[in-house]
């Protein structure tokens, strides 16, 4: 239940009982209330391991989705997109609203970087990919044409959204479950990231700056990179893996700060450290910047270096009590669950009043 499937619950809640097609799923990994929904998952749920290997299926994405049948009498199409799902085969006429996380950032602007940070890809996985990604990319650009109207999920992702398909695009942020998480007058000596460990997001950063600082981390998550940060970690660097969620919220709650070294398309992590009362670090660049307040709930780095990271955490370190709880958790509830969706709901009711 990360940022998108905490997405997909809300959309579920503006659809209750509609069916979800998707590329895989794993549903005891999923909230009680995703799986009230019929889901359905295409070719590739029937390859061994495919719910942790996917990332090697990528020259199979676009056959999966082209073969994943929309139900008979399906009138409207909503679709969460970060992949290629937009490309799913309607009859003609069917309308579709895509909530576009990002256009693919391995198939537009990140292609270099994921073959050369990529370690879990190996030798033959760059091979495939390089081979691969050109048709996949062609496939998504088609995919695109097929989306009656983008909603862009920040300011961000639409300029990506218009650089990638030309298409303009509406901005509704996701939500944040504010319910879920409280401030705690007891902060310990620690700092937090909350991550897939995937090269993209650029932990390698932050494990290289606290080694060098010397100062606790603890990294909650697991991914594909696992092993190769844990062999550069020196040892006040924790990795916990995936934790429940009591887990997760009770290390916002005490943790100095949360590091966020990455760019993101919005990142959710940000948010909930906020409504647990807690500031960010983060590299000024994507989401990120319409959802932390430079300078009273966060502080922002402007080059993904060890140095400059290290320097910025220790200038947090001398003003950390400066950052007031309260203004973090204000400025989080700015982008709670009713407010997400409401406006969807108000979107579709203006943009397809023929259907709500």
């Amino acid at each position: 239940m990360r940022g998108g499937e905490k997405v997909l619950q809300e959309l579920g809640r503006v659809f209750p009982g509609a069916p979800i097609l998707t590329l895989i799923a794993r549903p005891k990994w999923l909230s009680s209330e995703l799986r009230k929904h019929p889901i359905r998952a295409s070719m590739l749920q029937r390859f061994p391991g495919a719910a942790r290997w996917y990332r090697n299926l990528l020259p199979l994405f676009p056959t999966a989705v082209q073969n994943l049948k929309v139900p008979k009498g399906t009138d409207f199409l909503f679709t969460s997109d970060a992949s290629v799902i937009k490309g799913l085969k309607t009859e003609s006429g069917i309308p579709q609203v895509c909530y576009c996380h990002s256009p693919p950032r391995y198939l537009w602007d990140q292609e270099s970087t994921y073959l050369q940070k990529t370690s879990a890809l190996g030798s033959v996985g760059r091979a495939v990919f390089r081979r691969a990604a050109p048709y996949v990319r062609d496939f998504d650009r088609h995919a695109a044409d097929r989306v009656t109207a983008f909603i862009a999920n920040s300011s961000f992702v639409r300029d990506r959204i218009k650089l990638a398909y030309g298409r303009d695009s509406t901005v509704i942020h996701p939500p944040v479950a504010l319910d879920e998480f409280s401030s705690s007058a007891q902060v310990e000596d620690f700092y937090l990231m909350v991550s897939e460990l995937t090269s993209y997001k650029r932990v390698d950063l932050a494990v290289r700056a606290f080694s060098k600082l010397g100062k606790p981390l603890v990294v909650i998550g697991d991914g594909p990179e696992r092993t190769r940060l844990e062999t550069i970690a020196s040892p006040n660097i924790r990795f916990l893996g995936r934790q429940p969620d009591p887990v997760l919220q009770m290390h916002y709650q005490r943790c100095r700060a949360l590091i966020f070294p990455g760019v993101e398309d919005f990142g959710i992590t940000p948010l909930e450290a906020q409504a647990s009362g807690r500031p960010v670090i983060a590299f000024g660049r994507g989401g990120v910047l319409e959802t932390v307040i430079n300078g009273r709930t966060g502080i922002f780095f402007e080059s993904q270096s060890i140095e400059v990271l290290a320097e910025t955490v220790k200038e947090f370190d001398a003003r950390w009590e400066m950052f007031d709880p309260n203004d973090c958790r204000s400025n989080a509830a700015r982008f709670g669950e009713p407010a997400f969706r409401s406006a969807i709901t108000q979107y579709l009711k203006a943009n397809s009043p023929a259907y709500f």
